[in-house]
């Protein structure tokens, strides 16, 4: 018999994607841009100088012009699949190349701490007002946000928000999430 919470994640991620592919290209291109102009407002964000961001798969909100309009002023690193791991190294957009799940991933041995990162930019599949966060499901995020203290701030659009999502022990929360239409504070870490 399978566990129910499993169809139920399931279940929020068909219709979570069902939604996504429905959006329009300048649709995907607002939404990105007011939620990193929400993003940018915050107080974590602004005092941030090493940051971890992802950089998106078409399907995800779209972090290409954020990354490109901020690279030379702040520290961005992105995530490298490392068998169960991510490992963290320095975004430079000539040295990205398809790796893991055809994702362009940074190349090179210069991986960082993640105790020196200040803000984490999470994506996911949804979120809930709890600060929850439902990802892919295999898991990459959790196990590298126990490993560091910075700010998790979980960026997407705004149907990814729901009232609540099954959770699991191992699941690590998010302080903040935004969406073009909120920023919702769950945790205050000096980010108001």
């Amino acid at each position: 018999m399978k566990d129910s919470r499993i169809m139920e994640k399931n279940e929020i991620r068909r219709k979570v994607k069902a939604l996504r592919t429905m959006l329009s290209e300048a649709e995907k291109r607002s939404a990105a841009d007011e939620v990193f102009a929400r993003l940018e407002k915050t107080a974590a964000f602004l005092l941030a100088d090493r940051i971890l961001m992802y950089h998106s798969l078409p399907d995800e909100l779209s972090t290409h012009a954020f990354l490109a309009k901020w690279a030379g002023l702040k520290h961005f690193y992105l995530p490298r699949v490392n068998g169960v791991d991510l490992e963290i190294l320095p975004y430079d957009e000539s040295r990205l190349e398809l790796g893991s799940f055809h994702i362009e991933e940074p190349t090179g041995n210069d991986t960082a701490n993640p105790e020196d990162i200040e803000l984490v930019v999470v994506p996911a599949v949804a979120y809930d007002r709890k600060g929850n966060r439902l990802g892919r499901g295999k898991g990459f995020y959790d196990r590298f946000l126990k490993s560091t203290a910075a700010v998790k701030i979980g960026v997407g659009y705004e149907f990814q928000l729901f009232d609540e999502l099954p959770t699991e022990p191992h699941d690590v929360g998010m302080d903040v999430i935004i969406t073009q239409n909120s920023t919702i504070i769950i945790k205050n870490g000096g980010l108001q």
